[in-house]
């Protein structure tokens, strides 16, 4: 199995600024590894440089022993597919268009899309739920629909390394579970950006929780999700219990700040 991502001693800047500093974790192959922590805690900006949207000011990215960085963009294409955040369009493609040019990186200039090709997009469209809307304009979908093709198109890229910000974005509880279910079902190595707590407990193998820019928790979901960790990041009280049925710890909102002297 490939797709072994290994992050070392990672330091991102924007505008003169640390936004990812000395950042050094691991994602095994084949496992889901999520990201999590408050706003501004460097989790976007990290996917964006695996990526290869920004670059790094230090340390290196290792692909299955490859450094990412010395890869052509469409040799990197071809082994990581992303989700980003703002993923838009601004070009009224079909839903069968845009799910069809994830084959992009693999492409040869002119070449037709192979039957196999096809067979792909068509499938990956059914296990997201929007074969029905293969003839629609994409930008004529709601935001969870338009989320939805835009993971399928992820999907048919075939890459080792699937890397996700917010994948649950817009998704309803049903189209949640049906995605998290499907990643959990395969074989791909997943990087992903969750904000609901819970979801990650459910779905990752492992959880590094950042806070300005660094790691300050890694480990399996009930290593990370404990309540002094989370009163110590998030600054909120909560109560944790384990899932009747997984045995995967959740947390019950108090919704209420904790009170400190600052």
């Amino acid at each position: 199995m490939t797709g072994q991502l290994d992050i070392r001693d990672l330091t991102v800047r924007l505008g003169g600024h640390d936004i990812v500093r000395d950042l050094t974790l691991n994602v095994p192959a084949g496992d889901i590894v999520g990201l999590l922590g408050p706003n501004g805690s460097g989790k976007s900006t990290l996917l964006r440089t695996v990526y290869r949207s920004l670059t790094p000011h230090a340390g290196a990215l290792v692909l299955d022993g490859d450094d990412l960085t010395s890869l052509s963009l469409r040799d990197s294409a071809r082994r990581v597919a992303a989700l980003a955040q703002d993923s838009s369009s601004d070009l009224d493609f079909t839903v069968e268009e845009i799910v069809r040019l994830g084959r992009s990186p693999h492409q040869d200039r002119g070449r037709r899309l192979t039957t196999r090709e096809l067979d792909l997009a068509d499938t990956a469209m059914d296990r997201l739920g929007v074969s029905h809307l293969r003839h629609r304009g994409i930008l004529s979908l709601s935001g969870g629909e338009r989320q939805r093709v835009l993971i399928a198109r992820a999907l048919v890229q075939e890459p080792t390394l699937l890397v996700l910000d917010e994948p649950t974005n817009h998704l309803d509880i049903t189209h949640q579970l049906r995605l998290l279910s499907l990643l959990r079902g395969g074989t791909t190595t997943v990087l992903a950006v969750l904000h609901d707590i819970n979801l990650a407990a459910a779905a990752c193998d492992r959880i590094y929780l950042l806070h300005d820019g660094r790691i300050v928790a890694s480990g399996t979901p009930a290593e990370v999700i404990t309540t002094p960790i989370i009163r110590q990041v998030y600054d909120v009280d909560v109560l944790i219990v384990e899932h009747p049925v997984t045995g995967r710890p959740q947390i019950l909102h108090t919704l209420e700040p904790l009170e400190r002297t600052r």
